[in-house]
């Protein structure tokens, strides 16, 4: 039965997504990090699990995830071969490269650029940073740009796979921010942005998550067209074909 599709934003990078046929799918799932709820840091049911790259904080508990609910965990060649090599099955089915489109539960997966250094948890080899489209069951399109700073090419990305909804970094620092993410959503044509990558909550920030980037600064400087869609994190939002 056809159920509602949802977008849950869980701090930094990291979303969950319950599909149109009740998938249960992770982006870049650091449950971890201090704005995550603890509420959603155990999962009940994991379908599918998607990594732009693989830094720490994209990385997150995925193998943790793996190892108790057993889904399927799409990364970018390399990355899913650090991954194997960590104990996860070898599918190489599941390691598709920037331009690749694989279809799993349901679900097409698109890697596309990004503009980001790449890396693996353990400071070795996790190869390039990528982003993603995802295409759910009912058609719905969202685009995960991951880390990446904005770059002409996101034009190609908009025309290719014209996205309902853009996910864009903001922090700033390590990825763009505000400013630059007005210019992303200009070239990708999209009029919904769901901001990530920037600190919610109120405590102090750690030494190296510099990220001054806020949706406040966001809002004022999107023209009136753009629809912003900021969730708090833990806060499930509905989204509409």
């Amino acid at each position: 039965m056809t159920q509602e599709v949802t977008i849950t934003w869980l701090g930094s990078a990291a979303f969950h997504l319950q599909s149109a046929e009740g998938k249960s799918i992770y982006l870049d799932p650091w449950l971890e990090n201090s704005d995550c709820p603890t509420s959603e840091r155990s999962p009940a049911a994991v379908d599918l699990i998607v990594l732009t790259h693989g830094h720490f904080d994209h990385v997150g508990q995925t193998m943790e995830l793996w190892q108790r609910h057993r889904p399927a965990v799409v990364a970018p060649q390399d990355l899913r071969h650090w991954l194997e090599r960590q104990g996860l099955e070898r599918n190489d089915g599941l390691g598709p490269d920037k331009g690749g489109t694989i279809t799993v539960e349901g679900v097409k997966i698109s890697l596309t650029d990004a503009r980001h250094s790449g890396g693996a948890p353990d400071g070795g080899y996790g190869g390039a940073a990528c982003g993603c489209v995802i295409e759910l069951e009912n058609g719905l399109t969202l685009y995960f740009a991951g880390d990446t700073c904005v770059f002409g090419d996101m034009q190609l990305i908009g025309r290719m796979y014209n996205p309902d909804i853009a996910v864009l970094p903001i922090g700033g620092h390590f990825t763009m921010d505000p400013r630059g993410a007005v210019i992303a959503l200009e070239l990708l044509g999209t009029k919904r942005c769901i901001p990530s990558h920037y600190r919610a909550g109120a405590q102090p920030l750690p030494p190296r998550a510099i990220l001054p980037g806020h949706p406040d600064e966001l809002r004022a400087l999107l023209p009136s067209d753009i629809e912003l869609l900021v969730p708090h994190p833990g806060e499930r939002l509905r989204l509409p074909r």
